[in-house]
């Protein structure tokens, strides 16, 4: 499980580098910004998250044993926080997945500095991510 720690460690230390919010918040920007394109066939209605008060699309494939997620929201804070979650969780599997709690936005501050309708958001990318883990796990033990 070594590589899911290994970017949980490398966030928290990313963030942990800034005593500013504004360059915390930049830094959740710019990751909304470098997060690549998600394809279009993905932005359905089925892959919208409920509970975000934003547009957010969220969508997992199997690859191997590992699980890709695509994501994307039209709300620019909003679509850097999907990209932190796509950057700690996506390649891997999905007991790595399950196993890791998200910890590491308590270790960063930012749960503190979300409002209401962003965290209960945020808690809704990250369960719609432990259910593609789930189901992914399910299948591959079915194989």
């Amino acid at each position: 499980m070594s590589h899911i720690n290994d970017r949980v460690k490398s966030i928290v230390e990313r963030f942990n580098q800034y005593k500013d919010w504004e360059d915390r918040y930049q830094t959740i920007i710019d990751l909304g910004k470098a997060l690549p394109s998600m394809p279009e066939e993905y932005k359905t209605e089925e892959n919208k998250v409920k509970g975000c008060q934003s547009q957010v699309w969220l969508f997992a494939t199997l690859e191997g044993d590992k699980v890709k997620i695509y994501a994307d929201s039209d709300a620019t804070i909003v679509k850097g926080l999907v990209a932190l979650l796509v950057e700690v969780y996506s390649l891997s599997t999905p007991d790595e997945i399950l196993m890791t709690k998200p910890t590491f936005l308590e270790e960063i501050g930012l749960r503190e500095h979300l409002s209401m309708s962003r965290a209960n958001g945020l808690n809704a990318m990250l369960k719609q991510i432990s259910l593609y883990a789930l189901g992914y796990k399910v299948k591959l033990q079915q194989q």
